[in-house]
């Protein structure tokens, strides 16, 4: 944990600086516009510098400041491919697995959460990770029934240093507004907050990760290991072994990538309906392709809780935009709080922005790749002002439900995966499937959202 600046007033120094940064790079840009180049040239400069000073402050730290880094990784394609490539660099080291716990501090919080006697727990334990994360980290062991378990063990003060960045990041919304105009970066900073406040509480992820373990037991597509025990900050559930989904992609066959992607989305798109929650942390390495072909699934510390299922708008709006009525999903979206009522978007700019998340269910079979995903970005990729994506408001309600999807797109690329995902939908998320009742783009039925 040395290289995690813990230290509250070391990390609002290094907070500080992007505000100050930015102060001088607006000053620089005036004098730019002063001396004759256009106010629109100046304007990028100002945000591609802006941006690059934010990426690599944010690099410099971890906890709240990596989680707000990956939250608005789903807007890269708003940045020119300059400013993309240090970003996916800065998430690349934000994301990398920090060092290890000392043995000894392993040994000191196991006893301060289960008390002197913890080893009579487990009839082994194995002092060096098998993962090690920002938050906490996982050792294999033993259970005292000889049950191989995973006991995930919370890093000491993670918690401070994470509530501590988003008490200095809120300070930062009209830096990001820079960025991102649309953006009410208060309440995405706020349901972050919120989020990984649960995340630090692992009496809260056993009881989520119990609910799944319970739906899916004896499952014939997904395998949720159960929970053995639990505290606020000790997590002990059972062992599951697998291929990683991380090694499916560089070395699986095309009926393993193929199988793996179906079984992924199937995954994300039946958890609200079956269990009223959307797992949040969709990257591969929380996935496994067991030997009896079902699909493994771990850490359950970021859950979106969703207890009726998606919100229908979200499958009403997915089956008008496949009917070319994008009038009626603009309005939609301004109703949903994607887009704020004083601000005016270009249709068909709107239209090649949601493409990539909707095109899929527009077909009977599917194919995802890097090759298609770069084409959507491309089309999308502008920095002006007027850019549709950074028109774009991000209610908080769909804060983690974007994350996920934009995320399981890059997974499913990574994958290149060709499936029936239309049939998915079609089946686990509401208002996609045609209404039997009323149309309700007639004249006489007004369209309800929500």
């Amino acid at each position: 944990m040395n290289d995690l600046p813990r230290r509250a007033v070391t990390r609002s120094a290094k907070l500080a600086t992007l505000p100050l940064g930015f102060a001088g790079r607006a000053a620089l840009g005036l004098g730019k516009r002063i001396g004759g180049k256009s106010a629109e040239i100046v304007a990028q400069e100002v945000q591609q510098r802006t941006a690059e000073q934010v990426f690599k402050v944010l690099g410099e730290l971890k906890g709240g400041a990596m989680k707000l880094g990956q939250a608005l990784s789903i807007f890269e394609a708003a940045l020119p491919q300059e400013v993309v490539g240090p970003y996916r660099a800065t998430l690349t080291k934000l994301q990398d697995a920090a060092p290890p716990l000392p043995v000894s501090t392993v040994h000191k919080v196991l006893t301060e959460q289960l008390g002197d006697g913890w080893r009579d727990h487990f009839l082994s334990f194995d002092d060096q990770p098998t993962a090690a994360a920002s938050i906490g980290q996982v050792h294999k062991a033993v259970w005292h029934d000889g049950r191989e378990v995973a006991v995930k063990i919370q890093y000491p003060g993670a918690g401070k240093a994470l509530l501590g960045d988003f008490a200095q990041l809120a300070r930062l919304g009209k830096l990001f507004g820079v960025l991102l105009p649309g953006l009410d970066m208060k309440a995405v900073l706020g349901e972050l907050r919120e989020r990984i406040a649960e995340e630090l509480d692992y009496l809260r992820e056993a009881e989520a990760q119990h609910a799944f373990a319970l739906e899916f037991n004896g499952d014939p597509d997904f395998h949720v290991p159960d929970v053995v025990a639990a505290n606020e900050m000790v997590l002990v559930t059972e062992w599951m072994d697998g291929t990683p989904l991380s090694r499916i992609i560089a070395e699986g066959t095309q009926e393993e990538r193929d199988r793996a992607g179906l079984l992924f989305v199937r995954f994300l798109f039946c958890s609200p309906a079956r269990v009223g929650m959307l797992h949040a942390d969709p990257h591969p390495g929380n996935f496994r392709m067991l030997a009896d072909g079902k699909l493994g699934v771990l850490d359950f510390g970021a859950v979106n809780r969703l207890p009726e299922g998606y919100p229908p708008a979200f499958g009403k709006l997915t089956r008008i935009f496949n009917q070319g009525d994008m009038a009626t999903v603009t309005e939609g979206l301004r109703q949903e709080g994607f887009i704020r009522q004083d601000i005016e978007v270009d249709t068909d700019a709107l239209r090649a922005f949601l493409a990539p998340y909707v095109e899929p269910t527009a077909v009977e079979e599917f194919t995802f790749s890097r090759e298609w995903l770069q084409a959507q970005a491309a089309s999308v990729t502008d920095l002006r002002p007027t850019n549709v994506i950074r028109q774009l408001n991000l209610p908080t309600s769909y804060v983690l439900i974007h994350r996920v999807h934009a995320a399981g797109i890059g997974v499913l690329c990574q994958l290149g995966t060709t499936a029936r995902f239309r049939d998915e939908v079609i089946r686990w998320v509401p208002g996609f499937a045609d209404d039997p009742g009323p149309d309700p783009n007639s004249d006489d039925e007004p369209l309800a959202i929500g």
